[in-house]
């Protein structure tokens, strides 16, 4: 029987716009190349990291914290793939 992966971190979203609707499609985008399972919470909403609906209830603002936990084969490299997108301050956006 194949064993479980789960890794969790927190991250901290630092692009002045929060996570709209770019920078949450970049996310999702991500989430959808691995086969496990994702999760982000806020604190009070838990969400699947795959869609792009439920990504945008997160309403996450400047500042706000989120909690991504991954579960599966290959919840490591999820987990790194997504700590990095929203820990790149901008989300790779040019900014005027």
């Amino acid at each position: 029987m194949l064993e479980k992966v789960v890794c969790e971190t927190e991250v901290e979203i630092k692009n002045a716009e929060g996570l709209h609707m770019r920078p949450a499609m970049q996310f999702v985008d991500i989430s959808n190349r691995y086969d496990s399972k994702i999760i982000v919470t806020n604190g009070k909403t838990s969400v699947d990291g795959k869609s792009i609906m439920q990504m945008s209830m997160l309403a996450a603002t400047c500042g706000t914290k989120l909690k991504i936990k991954a579960e599966g084969p290959d919840a490591e490299a999820a987990i790194n793939a997504l700590q990095e997108l929203v820990e790149n301050e901008h989300f790779g956006e040019s900014l005027p």
